[in-house]
């Protein structure tokens, strides 16, 4: 029964295994197809609903040229042209002060004044022993010239009266020493040396310091010797006065090098009218020791440093999608030179003019959109000074 009815020409025929497989194939296909193209159109939708990155915020300059002079910057301290620690030569209560902590004196003034009546008690006694042997000197030659005395009795006297003399001179030598004095016109320090007081030998009672003119000291390595000359401008600059340079003149420098440093020591002449600058004020001092170059600068921030060269960000001008105005980011390949606080020497890559990126130029590539704010603009100083100060 089961053979008539599959041989049965009256049934309908069956489609070959063949194209069944090349079916289920197409079916795959379009399903994957289908499959791929609502993909296609989510992705597409998702990337039209994305919103473009805004531009970055950067800080600008504008590039500028000027005069550079070459110099070795380096640090020193200030010395007052005559300065010292008045002491006591000898012992002795202070009478009298006569001066007041910082007054300006002049050479040879009475600072001091210890207690010299003992003194000048004895230089009374030995002012009369003194006189008594110029009389018995005049009386003897008035003999002599009888010849009532012999002519070593002459010489005696005249021996004796010059020891008088002399002790008199010694006498007034110490009661000079009980006046101390201004070896030179300046500047007094404060002292705590009160009337009644007593001090001893060595004794510091106070300083002096003549400031009208002061000494830079500074030291120079020896491989800039050959650099060092007399007559030399020297920019010194000092934390008290950050915003105002002082010039200063190259007067000296030591014939002998420090064995332990290699370095050379050098002295400058400042004038110090206002006497503002005080000895032993820290100095920051720049020596200058070439011929002025005129060069086109930018600060050491606006230029980033790579393996393959140094590279600056131009600000150049554009228009966004939208036909606006706008500015966009140029990565340009520039040959550094010297640097000077702040700022370093373009040799070649920009014009004196061009506007480049500042800060923020680590978010940038070629072509990068920006907006520009230049409320804050990094450090571009020739003489920098510490933040703290």
């Amino acid at each position: 029964m089961a053979n008539s009815t599959f041989n049965d020409p009256s049934a309908p025929a069956r489609p070959s295994l063949a194209k069944r497989l090349i079916l289920t194939i197409l079916g795959v296909v379009l399903l994957i197809a289908a499959i791929v193209g609502v993909k296609i159109m989510l992705v597409q939708k998702m990337i039209a609903s994305f919103k473009p990155p805004p531009p970055a915020t950067v800080s600008t300059a504008k590039v500028t040229a000027q005069d550079w002079v070459d110099r070795i910057d380096t640090v020193g301290s200030v010395r007052a042209w005559r300065g010292t620690d008045l002491s006591a030569e000898v012992a002795g209560i202070v009478r009298s002060v006569k001066f007041h902590s910082g007054q300006n004196v002049g050479a040879g003034a009475v600072l001091f004044e210890l207690n010299a009546d003992p003194e000048r008690a004895q230089l009374q006694s030995l002012q009369a022993a003194a006189d008594l042997a110029q009389v018995v000197l005049k009386r003897d030659r008035e003999q002599l010239a009888a010849s009532a005395v012999a002519q070593a009795t002459i010489d005696s006297d005249e021996s004796d009266l010059r020891n008088k003399l002399a002790q008199v001179e010694q006498q007034k030598a110490v009661i000079e020493k009980k006046l101390i004095r201004a070896p030179f016109a300046g500047r007094t320090g404060i002292t705590t040396v009160n009337p009644g007081q007593y001090v001893n030998p060595g004794d510091k009672v106070v300083t002096l310091q003549s400031i009208d003119t002061l000494y830079i000291d500074f030291n120079v390595p020896q491989r800039e010797l050959s650099l060092v000359k007399i007559g030399a401008d020297v920019d010194v600059r000092f934390d008290a006065f950050p915003q105002r340079p002082f010039t200063a003149k190259l007067t000296s420098f030591s014939p002998l090098i420090d064995t332990a440093t290699r370095n050379v020591s050098v002295e400058a002449t400042m004038k110090n009218v206002q006497h503002e600058v005080l000895p032993g004020m820290f100095a920051r001092v720049g020596l200058q020791v070439g011929t002025q170059e005129h060069f086109v600068t930018a600060p050491q921030a606006a230029v980033t440093y790579n393996p393959y060269g140094a590279t600056v960000f131009v600000v150049d001008e554009a228009k966004d999608a939208s036909g606006a105005a706008g500015f966009k980011a140029r990565q340009v390949f520039v040959t550094t030179g010297r640097t000077r606080g702040d700022q370093v020497a373009i040799l070649k890559g920009l014009k004196e003019g061009d506007v480049i990126v500042t800060s923020g130029a680590i978010k940038l590539k070629n072509g990068s959109p920006l907006t520009i704010d230049n409320k804050v603009q990094p450090a571009d100083d020739a003489h920098p000074t510490p933040q703290e100060h």
